[in-house]
């Protein structure tokens, strides 16, 4: 297809993933952010090779590589007793089995690094304060207007806006999301002493009755990103509420003392309510299609959800290129992505429902981590890390 002019909506991680990889195809990007200035909010994210292998090709990696953590291993334990249950490997032994690493880094970082690459561009232009309102599609164009009235008109729409997607909202429905009944609290603290340095070497997961932690390395190792995910009927507002250390430890109060103690350096913490929405039955219509969290919700249990908008992004790259006819080339978009997610969205539920298990269904998943080789239990993932679009 003759490149034209995109409007995209939204400048997180999917927004300028996908204005880099159109715009290496000769089209001119506008990236419209409500935000009124750049501010990605998060701790820590995991890269597994089918988001590095992306990164690569819109050349960000080499600007996160001194930032990134590449960890050695997953390594599971026993959430109470601090055991290992299993360790699943990493390192080169990815890198040679997918042609790419797993990485982990600071959501700031992958941002920073995006952006990097973004102001070098001179075919993308952001976009700043605007909160769209209203959208108009005509036979030869979609212009997206402002609470303001500000207006821009291009050949095609993206909605990377994220779960709450007003993009969503105003071209397919509105929709409700349905909280999970479960918090997630977030916290960075430094790898600065022996004892955390053995926490910072590889992702570790902490598997608990109705719990679950995860810690891996950022900022090129000097730090060390910290998640908490338990049972709360409670729902908090936004992703980036404040909540006090002492709450968050109170929550863990019966898992491992080692692990405690590195939950215990802390000092701020921010929580958010883990919700899902339903799978939009279309996300493409006319000169209008949605990327990433707006499509749908996936449950952070695979660490796949900012991957998941790079696949999009280079998805929808690859069908603009290739098909001659705009609304073909956005369905051959949505084609082709639809089952990938609905898969990745299914096995993050089901990791989140192994990792509080309870009882005998716990020791039964304990005896099988315990009982099969690592290696084995990661090219299980072969489908998921193998991902090529």
């Amino acid at each position: 297809m003759k490149p034209g002019a995109a409007l995209i909506v939204g400048g997180g991680v999917g927004g300028i993933a996908v204005a880099l990889t159109l715009s290496g195809l000769g089209w001119h990007c506008r990236v419209l952010e409500r935000r009124p200035e750049v501010s990605e909010a998060g701790a820590g994210i995991q890269i597994g090779p089918n988001g590095m292998r992306i990164l690569r090709r819109l050349g960000v990696a080499q600007a996160l590589r001194p930032l990134a953590g590449i960890p050695q291993s997953i390594r599971i334990r026993e959430g109470t007793s601090g055991s290992d249950l299993a360790e699943l490997p990493l390192g080169d032994w990815i890198d040679r089995r997918h042609g790419a690493p797993y990485w982990t880094a600071h959501r700031a970082d992958l941002h920073a690094a995006l952006m990097s690459q973004l102001v070098q561009r001179a075919n993308i232009e952001i976009v700043y304060g605007f909160d769209v309102s209203r959208i108009v599609t005509t036979g030869d164009g979609v212009t997206v207007v402002a609470t303001d009235q500000r207006s821009y008109q291009g050949d095609i729409l993206i909605g990377a806006d994220g779960i709450n997607s007003t993009i969503r909202r105003l071209e397919f429905g509105s929709f409700e999301l349905i909280p999970t009944g479960q918090v997630a609290a977030r916290a960075v603290v430094a790898n600065d002493t022996a004892a955390t340095q053995a926490f910072g070497a590889h992702v570790g997961v902490w598997l608990a009755a109705g719990a679950h932690v995860v810690h891996y390395p950022v900022r090129g190792g000097s730090e060390i990103a910290l998640v908490v995910v338990t049972q709360d009927a409670v729902a908090c507002e936004g992703w980036n509420t404040a909540v006090d250390a002492c709450a968050v430890l109170a929550k863990v109060k019966g898992l491992a003392p080692a692990l405690r103690a590195l939950l215990q350096r802390a000092i701020s913490w921010r929580q958010w309510s883990l919700v899902t929405a339903p799978h939009s039955t279309a996300w493409s219509h006319g000169r209008t299609t949605l990327i990433g969290d707006a499509t749908q919700s996936i449950m952070p249990f695979l660490a796949q959800g900012a991957v998941m908008a790079l696949e999009d992004a280079d998805a929808l790259g690859h069908a603009l290129d290739t098909r001659s006819d705009l609304a073909a080339a956005l369905q051959t978009y949505e084609t082709a992505r639809r089952a990938r997610k609905l898969r990745v969205q299914a096995a993050a539920a089901r990791n989140g429902r192994i990792y509080h298990l309870r009882g005998p269904l716990a020791a039964a998943r304990n005896f099988t981590l315990r009982n099969v080789p690592g290696a084995r239990l990661m090219t299980s993932y072969d489908w998921l890390y193998g991902y090529r679009t």
